[in-house]
C-alpha cells in the first residue's frame, strides 16, 4: 500500500511529461535550427567567460566594479537588507547542506531516483568547478576600505560560489519542474519560486560587499555552461540506467 502511494506522484508526472512532449513537439527543421542556435549561444557564453577570466587574471581591479557596488549598497528599501542577507545566508554551511539534502530527499521520495541522484551531482559538480576556477584565477575579495564588507571571507573572489551553486543546483531543479510538469499555474509558480533566488543571489553578493559585479557576471556565465553539462549528463544517464523507473525519459 505504501509502495503504491509513493508511485502515484511519479506516475502523475509521467503522464504530464507525455502530454507536454506531444504539445511542444516541433518539426525536424525547427529542431535543427533551435539546436544550432543553442550551440551558438553556448559558444558565445564560453568565449565571454574566457575573455572575462583573462581580464580578471591580468587586471584584478575594475573601476566599473567599484561603481556598481557603490550604486547598489546605498539601497535602503524596507527589508531589502534583510532579504539580501537571507538569500546569501542560505548558501553558507551548514544550512546549504541541510536544504540541499531535504530537496534531494523529497525528489527521491516522489519516485524520481535518477533525478535525485543528478540533483546531488549538480550540487557537488557546481561547487567543484567553482573551487577549481577560483584557485586558477586567484582574485582577492573586495577590500573593506573600498566598499562596505558585511563579513570578511578568506577564499578567492572570482567566480562567486553562491551564484554558481544556486544556478547549478536550483537551475537543475527548475529544469526538472519545467520538463516534467505540463504547462500550468502550478508549474509557473514553482519556476518563479525557484528562479527568484537565482536572480537575487547575484545582487546579494554585491550588496554584502563579498563579491565584485564581474565576479557575479563570471559566475552566471560559467554556471550556465555547468548547468547545460549537468542537464546533458542527466539525459544521457536517464536513457541508460533508469529506463525502468516510473517516470519516462521523454522525447528530446
Amino acid at each position: 500500500m505504501a509502495e503504491q502511494k509513493l508511485e502515484k506522484p511519479a506516475e502523475k508526472i509521467k503522464e504530464e511529461v507525455l502530454q507536454a512532449a506531444r504539445a511542444e513537439s516541433a518539426p525536424a527543421p525547427a529542431r535543427r535550427y533551435r539546436a544550432l542556435l543553442f550551440q551558438g549561444v553556448l559558444l558565445l557564453i564560453a568565449i565571454a567567460f574566457g575573455v572575462l577570466a583573462f581580464l580578471v587574471r591580468t587586471m584584478p581591479s575594475f573601476a566599473i566594479d567599484l561603481q556598481i557596488t557603490r550604486s547598489i549598497q546605498p539601497i535602503n528599501f524596507p527589508y531589502f537588507s534583510l532579504l539580501m542577507s537571507l538569500i546569501s545566508w542560505a548558501g553558507f554551511g551548514p544550512q546549504v547542506t541541510i536544504i540541499t539534502g531535504l530537496i534531494v530527499l523529497l525528489i527521491y521520495v516522489l519516485g524520481l531516483q535518477w533525478e535525485a541522484v543528478m540533483a546531488l551531482i549538480a550540487a557537488f559538480f557546481s561547487t567543484a568547478i567553482n573551487v577549481l576556477v577560483k584557485d586558477l584565477i586567484g582574485r582577492p575579495r573586495p577590500a573593506a576600505d573600498l566598499v562596505n564588507v558585511v563579513a570578511r571571507l578568506h577564499d578567492y573572489s572570482f567566480p562567486s560560489g553562491h551564484v554558481m551553486y544556486y544556478l547549478g543546483f536550483l537551475g537543475f531543479i527548475g529544469f526538472l519542474v519545467f520538463s516534467l510538469l505540463k504547462p500550468s499555474l502550478k508549474r509557473s509558480l514553482l519556476l518563479v519560486i525557484i528562479g527568484m533566488p537565482i536572480v537575487l543571489i547575484g545582487v546579494s553578493r554585491i550588496y554584502l560587499g563579498e563579491h565584485w559585479a564581474s565576479d557575479v557576471l563570471g559566475s552566471y556565465l560559467l554556471g550556465s555552461l555547468t548547468l547545460v553539462a549537468i542537464i546533458q549528463f542527466y539525459r544521457w544517464g536517464k536513457t541508460r540506467f533508469f529506463v525502468h523507473q516510473p517516470v519516462a525519459a521523454g522525447p528530446q
